[in-house]
């Protein structure tokens, strides 16, 4: 069955549902319903029930693994299809910012030795670093 659409495929206006109908028990709903919407509106069925699981199962792929008998790979996709479905792209977060004098430091402290190229690549990236080893 198609989802209800949210717009209206000629004009693109906000659709106002009027009837409901129940083909097993032959009932009619009269009346102006609001169709539903939100971020989870374009996800489809496979999609929201793979949602309840993940909540159930408190984000925890091995409980996921058991219950709906898929490899962890395969859940992870479907998590990445559920994040792309609400508009995001999996695994990229914002890029950190460092201002001017935060990269003139970072610069200046690799010029003068007090921290490698490495440590200084990091930096400038926006990772957290660990100490050199043998520093006091």
């Amino acid at each position: 069955m198609q989802k209800l659409p949210e717009k209206c495929p000629i004009c693109k206006s906000e659709i106002l549902v009027t009837r409901f109908f129940c083909p097993r028990c032959d009932t009619s709903i009269e009346g102006h319903f609001q169709p539903q919407s939100g971020p989870f509106s374009d996800l489809t069925e496979e999609q929201i029930h793979f949602v309840l699981t993940f909540v159930r199962c408190e984000g925890r792929f091995n409980r996921m693994e058991e219950e709906l008998n898929l490899s962890y790979p395969t859940l992870r996709n479907r998590l990445y299809d559920v994040i792309r479905a609400l508009g995001y792209e999996p695994g990229k977060e914002e890029e950190p910012t460092l201002t001017a004098e935060d990269r003139r430091r970072i610069l200046d402290d690799l010029e003068q030795g007090k921290i490698s190229p490495l440590q200084a690549q990091q930096l400038l990236q926006g990772l957290e670093v660990e100490s050199m080893k043998g520093e006091k």
